[in-house]
């Protein structure tokens, strides 16, 4: 809980072991938060328009978790501009954000609020639970499954001791509620997962393997693809089936 979000409550993981041991609660954490934003969006739809109240929900998802994914997709996005694999990873630890970076988030933003905004307010509760788990969720099976690209840093210190059984148990659950959610949460889940593959492609080639940001990414990507999924599918079949 402290190593994902901003909010008090629970010790950041200690060293590498404990913040290996951790993530395999990552969606749990992310469905939580999930919750809270949608708690947040529900109430704002009694007293503004969706677009007003889908962004300050968005906005207020970003505080949570202290933009700690949005830094890893704007740092992932930069650094595929470098031209070898030392370059791309120097350009991805800068700590400024460039045109691609900036590029990068304004469309995670847009896509969240957009698709957020054209859900039902309960609906869209659901959808946010789902995306911030979902997102997570891959995200992890990412680090259960793809070799990092430095043996230092944030990537690498969660794959040193990660429980992997914990990982595929959790992570199943996930996808088996997704299922359960109806074509919306199946496209959702589907299209996550293809966005994860694509950027993992990505990262193989450009930096040899997976880093930290690179999960970031791959985080925000699995967000936008379950929201889009759900304003596109829930209006016309709900959150299930038939």
């Amino acid at each position: 809980w402290a190593f994902l979000t901003r909010l008090p409550g629970g010790a950041h993981p200690a060293d590498e072991r404990a913040l290996g041991m951790s993530v395999p609660w990552f969606p749990v954490v992310g469905a939580v938060i999930g919750l809270m934003i949608g708690m947040v969006w529900l109430g704002l739809n009694e007293l503004v328009s969706p677009l007003t109240s889908a962004t300050i929900a968005v906005m207020v998802g970003v505080m949570i978790t202290g933009a700690f994914h949005e830094d890893g997709l704007a740092d992932t996005a930069d650094s595929l501009g470098g031209y070898t694999p030392e370059r791309r990873l120097e350009i991805m630890k800068d700590s400024r954000v460039g045109t691609f970076g900036v590029l990068a988030l304004v469309f995670s933003v847009l896509v969240r609020v957009i698709a957020l905004a054209a859900l039902d307010p309960v609906e869209g509760v659901v959808a946010l639970v789902m995306a911030h788990a979902v997102g997570r969720s891959i995200a992890t099976i990412v680090m259960a499954s793809s070799p990092a690209a430095s043996s230092t840093g944030l990537g690498q210190s969660y794959t040193a001791h990660l429980p992997k059984p914990a990982v595929w148990a959790i992570s199943a659950v996930i996808a088996g509620c997704s299922i359960v959610g109806g074509p919306a949460g199946v496209v959702g889940y589907g299209l996550a997962l293809l966005g994860a593959l694509v950027i993992v492609g990505l990262a193989r080639r450009a930096y040899g393997g997976t880093t930290g940001d690179v999960l970031g990414a791959i985080e925000q990507v699995g967000e936008m693809a379950v929201l889009s999924a759900a304003a596109r599918l829930v209006a016309e079949h709900g959150w299930q089936w038939g």
